[in-house]
């Protein structure tokens, strides 16, 4: 009775805490074209500065590889002659956000070489330069390493070696739409695939190296194909394939 009394206080505070949060901003691709005062394409291969946006990555990004359909945003990766084309869009200096829980619902794309990411990046990146602005992984996945979802975070102490990362097997992941989450804090960040928790970053000491979350971030969707996470091996007969978001919530 005793135990039953403590679990029942914990989760009525639990759901207290939560319940206090305010959805305080959504997108829910209601419309039939992307909302530009929101979001900004990214083009091409990366060059000259980003030849294969850092990772060798073999696509090339276009604002033609996606649409909006039936309030859900769908990015369409393909092979059109010889090119890889995608289409990779943020909201950086235009929604930025700091703290919260921030989810989306998504389904992925499936096939060796694919790799579709929900991530976000800080918004100072343009002065401190990656990965000391810190990387925030909400979702990626790579075709090569089907079941898997790789949830993670870049810093300047973890640069090269990424020990801040989870993979968590879900073998129904391909399967439907999944949701993608996390509790992001002054303290820690905590990830969530379909509400279960998978990875929690607590570093015991946080500094400009560590722990770079104490300062908005903006957010990045996209299919990149290849490179050097998501290949070398690409599956071109598996081509196109669609990662399918449906919302993006970001309560505080």
């Amino acid at each position: 009775m005793r135990l039953f009394l403590v679990l029942f206080l914990v989760s009525h505070f639990s759901f207290s805490q939560d319940d206090k949060r305010k959805l305080v901003w959504e997108e829910n691709f209601n419309t039939t074209t992307l909302d530009e005062t929101t979001w900004n394409f990214e083009l091409g291969n990366g060059c000259p500065n980003l030849c294969g946006w850092g990772n060798n990555e073999a696509q090339i990004y276009t604002n033609k590889n996606h649409e909006l359909k039936d309030g859900f945003l769908i990015i369409e990766a393909t092979k059109e002659g010889e090119s890889y084309t995608s289409t990779r869009i943020t909201t950086q200096n235009k929604k930025v956000f700091q703290y919260g829980r921030i989810e989306t619902r998504a389904k992925l794309p499936v096939g060796t070489g694919l790799w579709p990411a929900f991530w976000m990046l800080g918004q100072n990146i343009s002065t401190v330069g990656w990965p000391k602005c810190g990387e925030i992984d909400i979702l990626e996945y790579v075709g090569k390493q089907p079941d898997i979802v790789f949830t993670s975070l870049h810093t300047q102490a973890s640069h090269g070696n990424t020990i801040n990362t989870k993979k968590t097997t879900i073998p129904t992941i391909e399967e439907g739409f999944h949701t993608y989450a996390i509790d992001w804090t002054k303290d820690k960040i905590a990830f969530f695939v379909d509400d279960a928790l998978v990875y929690t970053f607590q570093p015991e000491v946080k500094d400009e190296n560590t722990w770079p979350y104490n300062q908005p971030f903006y957010f990045i969707i996209n299919v990149a194909i290849g490179g050097n996470f998501g290949g070398p091996t690409i599956d071109a007969s598996i081509l196109p394939q669609k990662f399918i978001l449906d919302y993006i919530k970001v309560y505080q």
